[in-house]
């Protein structure tokens, strides 16, 4: 009886390098598409995003309505501390990946904004960002879509700008969304009707 062919085992490596490709072809889809109405739009928002900025103006607009925003307003704040230290200080330390050579890979240099001096993985604009939208969103529903679609803005921006990858990006969203999940359910939040938050 003919021995039955074996199939392939997934080798990690082979696989690292696989997605490293895939990161880097849509990066340069990105870098490469004239795009000169969207530049100078996510040029300011990813420079407004720095250090949060956008969801702590947002989070003040929210404190000053007592109840269910002040809340709100709180949990995303807390969330942004939790996914900004983890990416800072846990995830970039760890991973150390090199940002975007843009000299090489963009022909659009207007679009960009100053390179951090921080490693690329994972995106911290986009944790944080992500983070007090997922915060936010289950405290006050009406916030979740407009918050959900700043969030991927400033994610996709990131890339747009040169100074990630979309596997940052995405990573950056994935810490964003654990960072507040944690965060609801340290402070025991489990929807509007089962729990009562101070």
């Amino acid at each position: 009886m003919p021995d039955r062919p074996q199939p392939d085992r997934l080798d990690p490596r082979a696989l690292l390098r696989d997605l490293a490709a895939l990161d880097q072809a849509l990066y340069e889809a990105v870098t490469v598409t004239h795009t000169p109405t969207l530049d100078h739009a996510l040029r300011r928002l990813s420079a407004a995003a720095d250090h949060s900025k956008i969801s702590f103006a947002v989070a003040g607009l929210l404190a000053l309505c007592p109840g269910r925003p002040r809340r709100a307003a709180a949990l995303g704040v807390a969330a942004i501390g939790v996914a900004s230290t983890t990416a800072n200080l846990l995830g970039k330390r760890l991973v150390r990946r090199h940002r975007p050579h843009r000299a090489e890979d963009s022909p659009f240099p207007g679009r960009h904004v100053p390179m951090p001096k921080s490693a690329s993985f994972p995106s911290g604009h986009t944790a944080s960002a992500v983070a007090f939208a997922a915060a936010v969103g289950p405290v006050l529903p009406v916030a979740t879509l407009p918050l959900g679609l700043l969030a991927c803005a400033v994610g996709y921006s990131r890339v747009h700008t040169g100074v990630h990858y979309p596997g940052d990006v995405i990573a950056g969203a994935v810490l964003g969304t654990g960072a507040a999940a944690a965060i609801l359910a340290a402070t025991g939040w489990d929807g509007p009707h089962r729990t009562r938050l101070p």
